[in-house]
C-alpha cells in the first residue's frame, strides 16, 4: 500500500476495529501522531514505515503498516492455513493481524511437522517474486532420515530426471549435502508438494525430522526462538533474491 489515506480506513484495514470504532478512539484522544492527540479521523496520512515508529493507538505504537513482511520460526506441529484445524501460523501473529486487509499470507508452506524458517507477507507482489518459478530461488533444509544414505542419492537429486510419483515432469537439479549417515542438507529451487520428503522416498528413504533454515541467501536468525517473528528489513528482503 502506497500513498495517502484515510486515517479511519487505515486503521480499520489493520485490524483496530471498524471506521465507526477507529473514529471513537480518534474523539477519545487515544491516537497520537508525534505525541499530539489526532483531531480527525478523516485526515489523510502518507502510508511509509516510519509512520509506525509516530503514532500510537491506546499508547502502543502501530502496527507495521501495509506493505509488511514478516520471517518467522515455525515449530513443528503448526499448519501454514488460515482454515485448517488445530494451531495455524497466523495463531503466533496478534490476534488483531487476522483482521488486516489485505490478508498477511503465507510465502509457501512448510508441513505441519516441518520447523523452520517461513515467511509471511501482505505484499503480493513480493509473495509472488519471490514463489515465481522464475526466479529459482533456492531453499535449505536439514532432513534427518529413518535409514542411512547408500551414496547414490547425491547424483539422483543433481540430475533433473528424478520424477516424484504420480508426477509427469522430472524435478530441478538439487543439492545433497550429507553430514553424517542419516543426516543432510537439501537445497531445492522447486516448492511442489511435499517435495523434500517425496525425494528422500523417491530413493528409497523416509524423512523423520525436517527443518528449514535458509530461504535464499537469507537464513534463519540464531536467535528467532520457535513460535516468535520478527519484522523484515529491506536488506533481509533483498537477502532472499541473492
Amino acid at each position: 500500500m502506497s500513498g495517502a489515506f484515510r486515517l479511519d480506513r487505515l486503521l480499520a484495514n489493520m485490524g483496530y476495529g471498524s471506521r465507526k470504532e477507529v473514529q471513537q478512539l480518534v474523539r477519545s484522544g487515544l491516537v497520537t501522531l508525534d505525541g499530539a492527540p489526532v483531531a480527525d479521523a478523516d485526515m489523510r496520512l502518507k502510508v511509509e514505515p516510519e509512520l509506525s515508529s509516530r503514532m500510537r493507538v491506546r499508547g502502543a505504537r502501530l502496527d507495521p503498516v501495509p506493505g509488511m513482511a514478516l520471517m518467522l520460526h515455525k515449530p513443528k506441529g503448526v499448519t501454514c492455513s488460515h482454515k485448517e484445524a488445530g494451531t495455524l501460523v497466523y495463531d503466533l501473529l496478534p490476534s488483531r493481524w487476522r483482521a488486516r486487509e489485505p490478508a498477511i499470507s503465507s510465502v509457501g508452506r512448510l508441513d505441519k511437522e516441518t520447523s523452520g524458517l517461513l515467511l509471511l507477507t501482505d505484499d503480493g507482489d513480493l509473495l509472488h517474486r519471490i514463489i515465481s518459478p522464475k526466479r529459482h530461488v533456492a531453499k535449505r533444509y536439514l532432513a534427518t532420515l529413518a535409514r542411512p544414505l547408500q551414496g547414490h542419492e547425491g547424483a539422483a537429486f543433481a540430475s533433473g530426471e528424478l520424477m516424484l510419483e504420480g508426477e509427469d515432469k522430472p524435478l530441478a537439479p538439487a543439492v545433497l549435502e550429507p553430514l553424517t549417515p542419516t543426516t543432510a542438507w537439501l537445497t531445492v529451487t522447486e516448492g511442489r508438494y511435499h517435495q523434500v520428503r517425496r525425494m528422500f522416498a523417491a530413493v528409497g528413504n523416509h524423512v523423520n525430522e525436517l527443518h528449514r533454515d535458509r530461504i535464499g541467501g537469507l537464513n534463519l536468525p540464531g536467535d528467532l526462538e520457535p513460535g516468535t517473528y520478527r519484522l523484515m528489513r529491506d536488506e533481509d528482503i533483498a537477502a532472499v533474491f541473492t
